[in-house]
């Protein structure tokens, strides 16, 4: 199933803050294609833009200590016209322009006359523009950029950690498993104070990574600060992380493939899990009733694996439509013949930490009844970015597009609905109410449609699912196992009881 290698990589990762690039396996990259380019760069900017344009002028000519710097003058300007031309809704000059000003007023120390690196004015005053668009959109430095592109490709050396950052410290989203710093007792939710006795307050998340990162079999020593302990060292000795997007196992006659992020390897080893499971089940003697595709907390990534991993379970029809703000430039991805699970039933779970790319897969396998979708309302990333090399340095991340589903609405601040809702366990005595953030929740939001999902099946409590899965615990998975093997919605609700 190698027919997608000539789609463009449109990014549509995770709805997560560049803060967090580099903790996700799902971030990718993709460009914005040539004939745009060229309409941005060619196309001459009306009065308007132009007087708008001359505001940053006076800014860069007031706080630059060198306003001949014209490479850098000549760096905003460009990524302006490439915003203008490709943004997925016209924009105003005027704001782009406020916002570039603001991004610069907000610069630490307070930016003084003649005392600012053209270079540092010039990433605040695009900071500023593209984080005024949408949740989405941002300038990548050269740094940023750098470690974006080692992420979106599976594997680097380094600890083997997400993270993030919180109370300008950085915060351990999870260990990855079988990685250095699993292997060293690292856990969620521990703080990194210090970097081989190197201060982590003051660093940004990019600096602190890039402290972290290096050669395969030398040591770091971390400072962890975990809730109950005093702070204490931990040396980790770094390797080569190859993060596994895909994972499965066989549910005695149920087989269970788990993607955790949409990268360049998806595909490839999707096809092998599915092999796998069923060369494992014919070892075993036993006959699959059905595949689970679990794409819970998946946060997105690529356009083309998602729309690899849809036509996986599929014979044919639409996956998905993508349409920008030009309709010349909109596109329809169909599936062709050929289904890896051999037309077993299938349910598909997600939550609202499924977002973009998983949120295209569930979509499509819904609306084309191939699957069931199971769990609770996804997070509702719609929009499509790509990531385009600027002329000077860095990148502009920028939304180009809304994908829209074969029934013909967008997820956009949305979310995909299931088929059966499983509620959230309720809090344990003395935790406080979980807390969900979606799309919608996000500041400058792009809006959705309103039209109509289809009604839900049915709304369960987790608690009336079955715990039969080979991961204690987790009961949406084993509500998933119970449906397959029941056969229907209403022999599976039957049943699990009048719960």
């Amino acid at each position: 199933m190698n027919r997608f290698t000539q789609l463009l990589a449109f990014f549509i990762g995770g709805a997560i803050a560049l803060s967090m690039l580099q903790s996700l396996s799902a971030c990718s990259e993709g460009q914005v294609s040539i004939d745009q380019v060229v309409q941005a760069f060619s196309a001459g900017m009306d009065r308007e833009a132009q007087r708008e344009l001359s505001r940053f002028n006076d800014a860069f000519d007031t706080y630059s200590n060198d306003p001949t710097n014209d490479r850098q003058r000549d760096h905003f300007r460009n990524t302006f016209r490439l915003v203008r031309a490709n943004y997925v809704v016209d924009v105003n000059d005027k704001k782009l322009i406020d916002d570039a000003l603001k991004g610069i007023e907000q610069l630490k120390p307070k930016p003084r006359a003649g005392a600012v690196k053209p270079s540092v004015l010039v990433e605040a005053a695009l900071d500023g523009m593209l984080l005024g668009l949408d949740p989405h959109s941002s300038y990548l430095n050269p740094d940023e950029y750098t470690e974006m592109r080692i992420s979106n490709k599976g594997q680097f050396g380094g600890l083997g950690i997400n993270i993030r950052m919180k109370d300008d410290l950085i915060l351990i989203v999870k260990p990855i498993e079988d990685t250095p710093a699993f292997r060293a007792g690292l856990q969620a939710d521990d703080l990194i104070s210090h970097l081989d006795g190197i201060q982590v307050k003051g660093m940004t998340l990019t600096e602190g990574v890039k402290i972290m990162r290096g050669r395969p079999g030398e040591k770091i020593t971390l400072t962890i600060v975990r809730k109950g302990q005093s702070p204490f060292d931990v040396v980790v000795k770094r390797a080569i992380i190859h993060v596994k997007s895909v994972r499965w196992r066989r549910e005695a006659d149920i087989g269970y493939i788990k993607v955790s992020g949409f990268s360049e390897q998806v595909g490839n080893k999707l096809d092998q899990a599915a092999a796998a499971l069923f060369k494992d089940a014919k070892s075993a003697s036993v006959s699959l009733k059905g595949m689970v595709l679990d794409l819970r907390n998946n946060p997105g990534g690529l356009l083309e694996q998602a729309v690899y991993v849809s036509d996986a379970f599929m014979q044919g029809g639409e996956i998905v439509s993508v349409h920008e703000r030009n309709p010349r430039r909109n596109r329809v991805y169909m599936a062709e013949p050929g289904d890896l699970s051999r037309g077993l039933p299938l349910v598909v779970l997600i939550n609202e930490g499924s977002a973009s790319a998983s949120e295209i897969v569930a979509e499509a396998l819904k609306d084309q009844g191939r699957a069931v979708i199971m769990g609770r309302r996804s997070f509702g990333k719609g929009s499509v970015q790509t990531i385009q090399p600027l002329p000077a340095e860095g990148a502009l991340r920028l939304t180009i597009a809304l994908y829209f589903s074969p029934s013909g609405h967008t997820i956009q601040a949305r979310g995909v609905v299931p088929d059966i809702v499983i509620k959230r366990l309720a809090p344990k005595d003395g935790e406080g109410p979980f807390k969900i953030r979606r799309e919608e929740d996000l500041k400058d939001v792009l809006k959705g449609d309103a039209i109509p999902d289809k009604a839900v099946r049915a709304t369960l409590q987790s608690e009336a699912c079955p715990d039969v899965s080979s991961k204690e615990g987790d009961l949406e998975l084993g509500c998933a196992l119970a449906f397959l093997r029941a056969g229907s919605t209403q022999a599976f609700l039957s049943a699990i009881g009048p719960n």
